[in-house]
């Protein structure tokens, strides 16, 4: 069972680890609203079939007013909010500064558990903010310390506040007892709907070329979907922390992608950036 956990979360972490030069390849031809309302359409039907799949189906008969209502919430935050501030990021920045740059949740995460769930505060949090908060200088100045120089300011903050409305989202499904991908259908259900009335407001044509759509078809299976089942799955299966700390392989991988694919030269202050973001979540985290 726990070689089973493994393997699923191995994928999971390979398939994250490309979705950042995927955001990049698409942005190329489409912008950034037209991305999230094709990747949310793709990623709501293949949470259908899943659920299709797994006799799930029947659970949408039995959802009440309540839990729509939670759902309408929980997709305006994800994938609406959030992808929405992350894609435009994305838009802005090279993808060796947008990836690392909004792996900050988990300490945003710490940040709200500590203002909203009334956890102890301990010394070794601190610590860890502190850290991971100079890696994001680290990256946002390109190494440039002294200057404090940044040279796409609006994509850093973008980058950096999309994790606020990812890690508000986490806590709100800490206690959720409703069946993962049922959740996570409802609320992309309502992220698609969200998004098609902003681009129906700013008339936002949806007609897009054909690859855009096959890439959008990835981020919307691999980054949105499949891959968070994938990943649920193997948590389920083991409690090993090791299983769950596998996820931070993925920043490191992805700059390989991201070199290879999209031809970015790799800065060394992207590297240690992310090594000091990483570091410091590390040491944030509870020890047990």
């Amino acid at each position: 069972m726990k070689s089973n956990a493994y393997f699923y979360a191995l994928i999971a972490v390979f398939f994250w680890s490309t979705v950042a030069t995927a955001f990049k390849l698409a942005l190329r031809n489409i912008n950034y609203i037209q991305m999230l309302f094709y990747s949310s359409l793709f990623s709501s039907l293949v949470l259908f079939i899943l659920l299709l799949v797994q006799k799930k189906s029947s659970l949408l008969r039995r959802t009440d007013r309540q839990q729509w209502q939670k759902s309408a919430l929980q997709g305006l935050l994800n994938p609406f909010c959030y992808y929405l501030i992350l894609f435009k990021a994305y838009s802005i920045l090279p993808a060796q500064q947008a990836q690392p740059l909004n792996f900050t949740w988990p300490i945003m995460l710490v940040i709200f558990s500590m203002l909203f769930l009334k956890e102890k505060i301990q010394l070794r949090n601190f610590i860890g903010i502190l850290i991971s908060f100079c890696g994001v200088v680290v990256i946002a100045t390109e190494g440039e310390l002294l200057g404090l120089r940044m040279n796409h300011p609006w994509g850093v903050l973008l980058a950096t506040g999309s994790s606020l409305f990812w890690a508000t989202y986490w806590l709100l499904n800490i206690q959720d007892t409703v069946d993962v991908v049922f959740r996570m259908f409802l609320n992309f259900i309502f992220g698609t709907l969200y998004i098609s009335i902003l681009a129906l407001a700013i008339g936002c044509p949806l007609l897009v070329p054909g690859r855009s759509l096959m890439l959008c078809l990835y981020i919307g299976i691999f980054e949105m979907g499949f891959t968070f089942v994938v990943w649920s799955k193997a948590l389920q299966i083991s409690k090993s922390a090791l299983v769950s700390h596998l996820v931070y392989l993925s920043p490191f991988i992805s700059l390989l992608f991201i070199h290879f694919v999209l031809h970015e030269e790799i800065l060394a202050a992207s590297i240690w950036g992310l090594i000091l973001i990483i570091a410091g979540i590390l040491l944030g985290q509870k020890r047990k």
